[in-house]
């Protein structure tokens, strides 16, 4: 490494670094609760020189996110430019790998490594690869919470109550990245898209009996090209979710209150009480009834 290139000692920085006894211990202790743990995790601001190399890989995972500033990542033979308001992960591998800050406008990353049993099979599960390249996401504002917590929990210590909640949180801090557009503070309806828009509707009739007709009508929209951007969203046809929506509506009304299944039925628009109880058992398995019972020995 150049004597002038570093891998931490940065001004402002915060890194915390978990003996790998105390996360292999942990794990073992905690099988079912530690499928993916913290090993390293820590913020760089303006990481002037940042450098690092990793001739034979790392076997955990590595997610990086630029706040600011510019920097780049090479796996094997590919090297990747990476700017504010990006994100990537490195899968655990065993081939080649170095990062670093741009010389000229070095970024602020935030950043985590974490492991676990089964990495191959976790980063299969969600389709990280070693060639996947930088995401862009929006400002990453809920994402910069979690890691706080995380931060902050293991600052306190390595007690088992604070690296679970750690590593409970790290679920919790991928998905945001992962799925950012979940994690976003919620815009007024009249901006949300066609798809969210429709399932607010939904929600908001589930006690009427609504067509694809009436659903594309909402957006000027004919009802074959409405019902094909739904289901390429949502994996559903429209009226399937409405009914799925209609049914879990009517699952928490049977738990949660003394109400006969002819109500339930009516209260998500369905007259006959024999053609509601038909459907339901179809997507429950079990009769409103048997539902209703079996709720009542939990409580």
């Amino acid at each position: 490494m150049d004597k002038h290139k570093r891998r931490d000692g940065f001004e402002g920085q915060k890194l915390i670094s978990l003996p790998e006894a105390v996360c292999l211990n942990h794990a073992k202790k905690n099988t079912a609760l530690s499928q993916i743990y913290i090993t390293h995790i820590g913020y760089f601001p303006k990481a002037i020189a940042h450098y690092r190399l990793r001739k034979n890989g790392c076997k955990d995972n590595i997610l990086i996110y630029c706040l600011r500033g510019k920097g780049w990542y090479r796996i094997g033979s590919r090297t990747y430019q990476v700017g504010p308001n990006q994100f990537f992960i490195i899968p655990a591998t065993t081939q080649y790998i170095s990062y670093g800050a741009d010389e000229t406008d070095p970024w602020t990353i935030y950043w985590v490594h974490f492991s676990g049993p089964d990495m191959a099979g976790f980063n299969k599960s969600l389709n990280i690869n070693t060639d996947d390249g930088p995401r862009e996401i929006p400002l990453n504002e809920k994402g910069l919470q979690v890691w706080e917590n995380m931060y902050e929990s293991l600052e306190m210590g390595y007690s088992t109550d604070n690296l679970n909640n750690a590593n409970f949180c790290l679920y919790h801090f991928i998905a945001t990245f992962l799925y950012p557009d979940k994690h976003q503070q919620r815009k007024s309806p009249a901006a949300e898209d066609h798809i969210t828009q429709t399932i607010l509707y939904m929600r908001s009739r589930l006690h009427e009996k609504l067509t694809v007709e009436d659903m594309a009508a909402t957006h000027n929209l004919s009802a074959s090209y409405f019902s094909t951007l739904f289901r390429k969203a949502t994996g559903m046809p429209p009226i399937d979710y409405f009914i799925h929506l209609k049914i879990q509506k009517a699952c928490q009304l049977l738990f949660q209150n003394n109400l006969k299944v002819k109500d339930v039925a009516e209260a998500i628009g369905y007259d006959d009480p024999y053609h509601f109880s038909r459907l339901f058992k179809k997507h429950m398995n079990v009769s409103p009834e048997q539902y209703k019972a079996a709720s009542r020995r939990e409580e």
